[in-house]
């Protein structure tokens, strides 16, 4: 194949059409016409001598040498924009940028209350806007609508930036009028009642099964290794909801450290270490290509690093 004969605007056809999998949808994606984008697919189909997609009986999937080429060409064009970005300079003390962050609630808890204190004196102009993880997607992230995600991941797409923001261990936040403090070992742990909460990733999430282990996390994965498991009586994504809950019940919240120092000065809770070994978390912060020599962004990952430093120290 000669490619100095082919039109390169297929190549932008082409991601969009394996990443939404609908010509229609493609077809909005890029302000064209639908019959112009099916006219695009036949010439991709002519080109590379392959379908790319094929009807079936849940939609549109790709085939074989289609999956092969989406992660080449996602990175060709990536690059190819991150490119041809203007360069400009960034006052901090002058801008009225908007950074839209996407924090899990753990996150926004234990870092953004300082991070928002340090853009209020460097930048006070600026805005700050908290997503949530069902708010966003990692197409969003990718193409820079949102200007960072801080979370913990399980997997990432391979074009992304990421920095590790911190590591953190588990703890157990429990009222003091609790019966477990009595005998809290592993024994006491077992014989209490718990609540579960976690977030991870992108998209709306789903309902929870006590019995499915793996989807439990980290904390039950960690018990289970021991052949044991504990009664969850709450489910909940929200780590304020877990810890008020804690606060007003007897029940036991293990979560994050960083998260339950946010009652480190309540007389009414204790702080304990788990019972039994429980892998650490990282939490990190990923970004877009498209946004990496972007200037203020430089400067809010700085600010972000910053922060996190000195809430470790």
């Amino acid at each position: 194949m000669n490619i100095n004969k082919v039109d390169l605007n297929l190549l932008v056809y082409l991601d969009v059409l394996l990443r939404e999998k609908n010509v229609t949808r493609a077809a909005n994606q890029l302000n064209i016409t639908q019959p112009a984008m099916s006219n695009g697919l036949k010439r991709l189909r002519d080109l590379l001598n392959d379908p790319i997609l094929v009807r079936t009986s849940e939609g549109m999937v790709p085939t074989e040498r289609a999956k092969e080429l989406a992660p080449i060409v996602r990175g060709v064009l990536l690059t190819l924009e991150e490119s041809l970005q203007p360069h400009k300079d960034f006052d901090p003390s002058q801008s009225s940028r908007v950074f839209r962050i996407m924090a899990s609630d753990y996150a926004a808890s234990t870092l953004i209350p300082a991070l928002l204190k340090k853009m209020r004196e460097q930048a006070p102009a600026t805005t700050l806007d908290i997503m949530t993880p069902s708010d966003v997607t990692f197409h969003d992230v990718e193409n820079g609508k949102v200007d960072m995600a801080i979370n913990r991941f399980d997997q990432l797409p391979q074009s992304f930036h990421q920095k590790t923001v911190w590591r953190d261990n588990f703890a157990c936040l429990v009222n003091r009028k609790n019966p477990v403090l009595k005998q809290f070992n592993l024994e006491g742990y077992l014989k209490s009642r718990h609540i579960w909460v976690s977030k991870t990733g992108f998209g709306v999430g789903v309902g929870m099964d006590p019995k499915d282990i793996q989807k439990l996390g980290w904390v039950d994965e960690a018990l289970a290794k021991l052949g044991k498991q504990r009664t969850i009586s709450v489910f909940t994504r929200n780590y304020h909801v877990a810890m008020h809950l804690a606060v007003e019940m007897d029940l036991i919240a293990t979560l994050p450290l960083r998260a339950a120092r946010l009652y480190e000065n309540d007389d009414s809770m204790a702080i304990l270490d788990p019972p039994f070994a429980i892998p650490s978390i990282e939490l990190k912060m990923i970004w877009s290509p498209l946004l990496h020599q972007d200037a203020s962004h430089i400067w809010l990952r700085r600010l972000i690093t910053e922060t996190a430093d000195e809430i470790n120290a």
